[in-house]
């Protein structure tokens, strides 16, 4: 295997850095196995203090004159970005289901035209942040988003090209300069996005990427004080970690923490089209932050449900996510299925009842079983606590304020899903403390929209406005509409 370029399954892409518009190689490497079979995809090169410091310089070094661009004036990059991806869309699809396990179906259909999208459409919303005037009696105020300067992307395993561009999009638009850390089990495509920004002929040090382990490169890079801003998504107790290292240097942070959210299915759903949505959570192999992973069932409806749920999970294809039928894919890594068995076999322990699953899958090593578990406490480990595969729960109710009480009952509130009449369903999800929840649907997203979580969840907003409102430095010019003269009182 050549020490420049790996070759992985016929795709050409560099294990090393991305630094000043260059690769750059470090004698440190870590190993890269893939979910599917375990097989060695190459050893990555592992960022050290000084990759983290070459990096951070090229992007203030290159911030000024990216920054003195206009919006329109950068949207021709961003707008070639977004091309060279398509360009490489089968690339990027085989890439990701290698190393990361997701669905090539999804990646094909959904994360690739989402991942050039997150670039053209911050690209041209950018176009609006035009100066805002505010008219007072005393003076005309400017308002203007002027770029943050330094950015720091963290992003996660489970989806990590299409929340690497999302984060990119807003980033570059704005005209900041960025350094993207990649998830350590999953580094590929951010490679390749760093091939793509090459061709598109973004300046050096617009675009760095610097690849490593969270505790050692991550660590390193959000410490640094010429950081501008740090934008996260993974863990909670990481994004704990990340502020506290932030907060040292008072730079703003963007964290999407995951969430353990409800999916209530109230007594006049529509029971069949709840169940086939239901079964949706299994996707990815459950490793999706956004799903409805606590089902709360009216007890009127309970035994239909579970029973059409039932029906719709035994024909969900388990296997290899490089097959276009695969609909449940490997977990990413061997800690996280460990993590996810360790879950499921304490709250068996602790007196709960399997409806189906709970045991490794046979199709591989790191598959497990579409798993649901009931006759569960509130308070209980599973309840409460993010598993982060294809592990749901289920809770009965008697009533709409028992079910918004058990919706409430966690530390998490991203997201939710509620099924039922529009009108009830509408009224009912008002209620549930959460970021975003879906009525009588899944997955409706929409780049214009807030999205981002409450209490454990996270802290700000990604998504139109918001992004921009993030990684921008906003900024009131004040012009006196009479002459203005300076005087002092005296007593």
């Amino acid at each position: 295997m050549s020490t420049d370029t790996l070759n992985v399954a016929g795709i050409a892409v560099s294990p090393h850095h991305y630094i000043d518009g260059q690769r750059v190689v470090s004698d440190m490497r870590f190993d890269l196995h893939s979910p599917i079979d375990q097989a060695l995809l190459g050893r990555i090169s592992e960022g050290s203090p000084a990759h983290v410091d070459a990096a951070v310089t090229a992007a203030a070094r290159a911030f000024p004159a990216w920054s003195a661009l206009t919006a329109a004036e950068r949207k021709p990059y961003l707008d070639r970005f977004a091309a060279e991806i398509g360009k490489r869309a089968n690339d990027f699809c085989t890439l990701e289901s290698n190393d990361a396990g997701v669905l090539l179906s999804r990646m094909k259909h959904g994360v690739v035209p989402r991942a050039m999208l997150n670039i053209t459409w911050f690209a041209e919303h950018a176009l609006s942040l035009q100066d805002r005037c505010i008219e007072t009696e005393q003076a005309t105020h400017i308002v203007r988003h002027d770029p943050a300067g330094v950015v720091a992307i963290i992003t996660p395993w489970n989806a990590p090209l299409m929340l690497a561009t999302w984060k990119l999009g807003p980033a570059l638009a704005a005209g900041n300069c960025v350094i993207v850390k990649p998830p350590e089990w999953a580094p590929l495509t951010s490679s390749l996005l760093a091939d793509c920004a090459h061709a598109a002929g973004l300046p050096p040090g617009v675009f760095n990427i610097v690849q490593g382990a969270g505790a050692s490169t991550g660590a390193r890079l959000v410490s640094d004080p010429r950081l501008a801003r740090i934008s996260f998504t993974g863990s909670v107790p990481t994004a704990k970690w990340i502020a506290q290292s932030a907060g040292a240097n008072l730079v703003p942070c963007s964290l999407e923490l995951g969430g353990k959210s409800a999916f209530i299915v109230l007594e006049d759903a529509d029971i069949d089209n709840a169940a086939a949505t239901g079964a949706l959570m299994y996707r990815n192999a459950g490793q999706v932050c956004l799903a409805g992973t606590r089902f709360l069932v009216h007890r009127k409806v309970h035994d239909a449900f579970v029973a059409a749920l039932r029906g719709y999970v035994e024909k969900l294809t388990v296997g290899d996510p490089r097959e276009e039928a695969t609909e449940v894919g490997p977990i990413i890594h061997p800690r996280q299925l460990e993590r996810v068995q360790g879950f499921v076999q304490r709250a068996v322990a602790d007196g709960a009842t399997l409806l189906w699953g709970g045991a490794h899958h046979a199709f591989g090593a790191q598959y497990y079983q579409p798993t649901m578990l009931t006759h569960l406490r509130q308070d209980s480990e599973i309840v409460q606590n993010e598993v982060f595969g294809p592990v749901l729960t289920l809770q009965s109710f008697d009533s709409d304020e028992e079910a918004i009480a058990l919706a409430n009952g966690t530390d998490y509130g991203l997201g939710g899903v509620c099924y039922g009449a529009t009108e009830h369903a509408s009224a009912v999800a008002q209620q549930v403390r959460t970021g975003f929840i879906w009525v009588n649907s899944f997955g409706i997203r929409d780049l214009a929209a807030p999205f981002g979580g409450i209490k454990r969840s996270g802290v700000g907003r990604e998504g139109g406005d918001w992004s921009f409102e993030f990684f921008c430095d906003i900024k009131d010019v004040v012009v006196p509409k009479k002459p203005f003269r300076a005087s002092f009182s005296h007593r």
